[in-house]
């Protein structure tokens, strides 16, 4: 089992689209992904839409990520890139 605290960046939070988006990544595994708040509450499954929406995580909530099985390794590598990548949300930065 792996474990990793993520930071929601993305400006809307954990929003329908964005929780989709997670979905979709944690689907892509065999292994079992579960999200937590780090500020209490039950543990989720992260392929569940409905069970993603209802941590009501906005920008700057933290979620511990949990991921169990045979390809863990690849499945919180690509749930780290989501999340570090704002859900795909995020505005490019500048280059100077």
């Amino acid at each position: 089992m792996v474990e990793r605290t993520l930071l929601i960046r993305a400006p809307l939070g954990l929003h329908a689209r964005a929780a989709a988006k997670l979905v979709r990544v944690a689907n892509n595994f065999e292994s079992m992904v579960s999200l937590r708040r780090v500020d209490g509450g039950p543990a989720v499954d992260a392929k569940s839409i409905l069970s993603v929406l209802m941590l009501a995580a906005k920008r700057g909530t933290a979620l511990q990520v949990s991921v169990d099985g045979v390809d863990e390794d690849l499945a919180i590598a690509a749930i780290e890139r989501v999340f570090a990548d704002g859900f795909g949300e995020l505005e490019p930065e500048s280059a100077l």
